[in-house]
């Protein structure tokens, strides 16, 4: 993952920050030089490289003029803490802040993960052989299905979500905030939800999920890519039904045959060679998992309206001017082209 400096508007006071790593002792001194980076690539929250006193850190924090759904740092924190007792793969939390006096909004500090994240302009960047994508989509489903089976029960994080009714909240839900933020009309969109609302599936089964599972999103610990050291942004994680989790990496799954515009719109690692297809990744995780579904269209539907409604989400704040970064000029485009191939799924009954 890329960082540079921090954007415009986007800073941290110094001072505040400083002290509050003192309190949780993680430095010695307030008279250290503190260098700030920005992570670059997310769309959602703010993240932060700290350096000081030879020691890195990780701050994630809303953005400007976000809801609080969505954007719940306490929960990030939370998830993160519980599961480090039985899932390895979590980077280790150092403190939560909902002192608005210290930065202006609730943020925490984690540890920094080495490793590689496999975003696309980082796997453009890299010779990765065929059979090396292969290792890659096994390693990173390995870590999904192992996720799917924690006890969330044990680890005391049962009050995370409501898993009944789950997947009827969800269409409804998600539908609403679309509505939202909505800036133009879409008659797709409209149509993808009246069919989610006719389609959903009334029996599933719950576990603990992440709802944001894609490459960009997992650190792997080395380019033999046998292992993930982590898992990041657990923003939307709750409990309810994982081939909901699967849907939405289903969507973000662009392939070499889609059309340039998704490829464009949807940049993923996932459209080189040697990755499996949609319906490949899908059947392999059923296989990994035990777990069996006939109505995978609907998964994969609802996770590209998902992403449809969160990249319109960031346009509408781009719209009023609470972000001025550039790359969220065009995400009305995105949301609407989400629509279409949901659409064109709906239509050919296939996720291919």
């Amino acid at each position: 993952m890329s960082n540079q400096k921090v954007r415009k508007g986007e800073e941290l006071p110094e001072i505040p920050l400083k002290k509050y790593l003192k309190e949780i002792n993680l430095i010695n001194s307030l008279e250290s030089d503190l260098q700030v980076e920005q992570f670059t690539q997310g769309y959602s929250n703010l993240t932060y490289l700290l350096k000081i006193e030879n020691k890195e850190f990780v701050l994630r924090k809303p953005p400007k003029g976000a809801i609080k759904r969505g954007h719940d740092m306490s929960r990030e924190f939370k998830v993160q803490s519980a599961l480090a007792k039985t899932f390895s793969k979590v980077p280790k939390m150092h403190g939560f802040s909902n002192d608005a006096s210290v930065l202006g909004s609730d943020f925490y500090i984690m540890q920094k993960m080495e490793g590689v994240i496999l975003n696309y302009a980082a796997a453009k960047s890299r010779s990765i052989s065929i059979d090396d994508y292969k290792k890659i989509a096994n390693s990173w489903l390995d870590t999904l299905v192992e996720l799917h089976n924690v006890d969330y029960t044990s680890i005391g994080l049962s009050d995370l979500g409501k898993p009944d009714g789950y997947v009827e909240r969800q269409v409804s839900n998600w539908g609403k905030q679309y509505l939202k933020a909505k800036t133009e009309e879409f008659p797709e969109a409209n149509l993808v939800m009246n069919w989610m609302q006719e389609n959903q599936p009334k029996k599933y089964n719950h576990c603990l999920i992440h709802n944001d599972f894609k490459y960009d999103n997992v650190v792997f610990k080395d380019d033999t890519w046998q292992e993930v050291s982590a898992v990041l942004d657990w923003e939307m994680a709750t409990l309810g039904d994982p081939l909901m989790d699967l849907g939405t990496s289903l969507g973000y799954w662009t392939v070499a045959t889609d059309h340039d515009f998704v490829k464009q719109g949807i940049p993923s690692p996932t459209i080189f060679e040697g990755n499996p297809k949609r319906s490949e990744i899908a059947q392999m995780y059923l296989e990994k998992s035990g777990r069996t579904t006939d109505n995978l269209v609907f998964y994969y539907v609802f996770g590209l309206f998902k992403i449809a409604v969160i990249a319109q989400q960031i346009y509408f704040r781009f719209s009023k001017g609470w972000t001025t970064d550039p790359r969220f000029a065009n995400l009305n485009k995105a949301a609407e082209l989400c629509c279409k191939l949901a659409l064109k799924s709906i239509k050919t009954k296939s996720i291919d």
